[in-house]
């Protein structure tokens, strides 16, 4: 059975995503079939080649429920974007936020 899912790269305090598809034997890290993006967390990063998703997934492959949320903001059109934060609040600033309302 092949799985497009996410291999760790990057080092300690610097990870980073390659969107990969692979066999489920295979190791996290291991041997991969193709390469068919990124997801940087860290700066809010991602690409996705979506035409080859969509005929991975046309030949059976199955994907993780993070690879299902970065094709959903793919196919959309609301990739994240480098050095754009997320729409989620931080925790200092939901602090702030309650003080603020107090």
């Amino acid at each position: 059975m092949v799985k497009i899912r996410l291999k760790k790269t990057g080092g300690k305090n610097w990870i980073s995503f390659r969107i990969v598809v692979c066999d489920v034997r295979s190791q996290r890290d291991g041997y991969m079939l193709e390469e068919l993006g990124y997801y940087d967390p860290k700066h809010s990063d991602e690409k996705l080649n979506v035409e080859r998703l969509e005929y991975w997934v046309g030949q059976g492959a199955q994907m993780t429920e993070t690879v299902v949320d970065i094709y959903n903001r793919a196919k959309d059109g609301k990739s994240k974007k480098y050095g754009v934060a997320d729409s989620y609040t931080k925790k200092k600033n939901f602090k702030k936020a309650a003080e603020a309302e107090a």
